[in-house]
């Protein structure tokens, strides 16, 4: 036989077994293949918060992996930087859902780029889990079958510093937030809370600088004007720290009562060193408090021991968004994108560093909770919150009735 014989012969052979041989190639790599999940996010314009959430996400995966992954099959982000362009971030989504394979989406820190994603994945049916946006309008107002949140409700964590301010004798109040989505609803929900507590305060005067770039000195000024008693203050990164400085060196809040949401998240609050404010009632995370026996613990260990850093807030919702992800897809039984869809209405997530965590199907919110404290310095004349408790979130929920009415027609 001939050497080109035996050559067309072997070629024949071997076309006539491809079919089912090539089929088992393919079940058996799929059954190896990362379950990949495309993740959005400002890692470059948001970095003090972006990437401790990245570090929270990769150590979530890597022991996740070591216990033998998802579905028996490891777990893999696909991180791409959107530079906090809404319409950059639906392009890098179509390209992830599309082309680079992954099965659903997360991320996102600035709730306009959230909404933006939101309103793609309803139109494409992609799952989407925006992991940091805290606008509520994502699952309320203009929630959709397809997004879910994880991070608390602006509305319950205003509604807890107003439950504290109610409990003052200030009337008359002042707010400053940045001029965008979550800024608005941030003043809205803490306006609302407080008259609802409190009918007979009133607010004097509201400040709406542009996000990032804050003329300190003119907003401190324009607050002390209206001379109110109490001020209510939802800047934070960079904008934060000059409201603190500009203001602080007027002596804006001196002698007032001051809530911040997000002041006290480490990302925000330790670049402050000790200019850090003392005496106002912020939301946080009191990562330094938590005892070594506890989940939050373990928890902050096992981050210092991977990065050799402190954790931050963007560290515990990053962790969150991958136990999030992990827990749904083992739920659904599958990576289709139904099954995950479905798997998210009510998921239960026993345990996690907060405790218990659960997905309501009636607004595909999550039950994270907050933290709640005042603010000191410490023996190294570092910002840290004192005197602080983690609070469920229920009780300061709108009632299902109100979400319902809020949530469009399905």
């Amino acid at each position: 036989m001939t050497l080109l014989r035996r050559t067309v012969l072997a070629t024949a052979a071997a076309l006539a077994l491809t079919p089912a041989a090539a089929f088992a190639q393919e079940t058996q790599a799929s059954q190896d293949a990362p379950i990949k999940i495309g993740e959005i996010n400002h890692f470059k314009r948001l970095a003090a918060f972006a990437e401790p959430y990245r570090k929270g996400i990769e150590l979530a995966v890597r022991e996740i992996n070591a216990e033998g992954g998802v579905l028996g099959r490891p777990l893999e982000f696909i991180f791409r930087d959107d530079q906090g362009d809404p319409a950059e971030a639906v392009r890098i989504a179509e390209e992830l859902m599309t082309r680079d394979g992954a099965v659903m989406l997360t991320g996102t820190i600035l709730s306009n780029v959230g909404l933006a994603i939101s309103s793609f994945a309803a139109e494409k049916q992609y799952v989407y889990l925006a992991s940091e946006p805290l606008a509520d309008t994502l699952v309320w107002g203009s929630g959709n079958p397809y997004t879910f949140r994880l991070r608390t409700s602006t509305w319950v964590q205003a509604a807890m510093l107003a439950e504290q301010a109610a409990t003052t004798d200030a009337i008359r109040y002042a707010t400053i937030a940045p001029n965008y989505a979550y800024g608005t609803e941030a003043v809205e929900a803490f306006k609302a809370n407080l008259k609802r507590l409190k009918p007979e305060v009133e607010f004097v005067a509201e400040q709406w600088p542009p996000l990032f770039n804050i003329d300190a000195g003119a907003e401190a000024q324009a607050l002390e004007r209206a001379k109110p008693d109490a001020i209510y203050n939802v800047t934070f990164g960079t904008d934060l720290a000059k409201l603190v400085r500009q203001g602080g060196d007027r002596g804006l809040f001196d002698g007032r009562d001051v809530y911040g949401l997000l002041t006290g998240e480490p990302e925000y609050f330790e670049p402050l060193g000790d200019e850090a404010p003392e005496g106002w009632f912020v939301t946080g995370y009191p990562w330094y408090d938590f005892a070594e026996d506890t989940p939050g613990g373990a928890f902050v260990a096992a981050y210092e021991e991977m990065f050799g850093e402190t954790p931050k807030n963007g560290s515990n919702v990053g962790y969150l968004t991958a136990l999030s992800v992990a827990a749904a897809i083992e739920k659904a039984g599958s990576t289709e994108t139904e099954a995950i869809r479905a798997a998210f209405e009510d998921l239960d997530i026993p345990d996690t560093p907060v405790g218990p965590l659960h997905y309501r199907a009636l607004d595909n919110q999550s039950t994270l909770g907050a933290f709640v404290g005042t603010t000191a310095l410490n023996d190294e004349g570092e910002g840290v919150m004192v005197d602080w408790e983690y609070k469920e979130p229920m009780p300061y929920m709108p009632s299902d009735d109100e979400i319902r009415e809020m949530r469009p027609a399905e």
